[in-house]
């Protein structure tokens, strides 16, 4: 997922995304484990995109604090 996208999402869908985004990579990390992927630098990106998600998350919390 792209910083732009990120960034068009509402606080609230960015936390079903994160929520999604984990689930996702846990299930991708099970199958990974019990047999191996075929390119697994999708989980790479999968981790870089939750990272994202969780900046765009903080940086939000952070304005909130110092506007009110």
């Amino acid at each position: 997922m792209k910083k732009e996208d990120i960034k068009e999402l509402t606080t609230e869908e960015l936390s079903l995304r994160l929520n999604e985004e984990r689930d996702q990579y846990v299930k991708m990390k099970m199958n990974h484990t019990i047999s191996p992927m075929d390119n697994p630098m999708k989980m790479r990106d999968k981790r870089r995109g939750i990272a994202r998600i969780q900046t765009e998350l903080t940086k939000r919390k952070k304005e909130a604090l110092t506007n009110s």
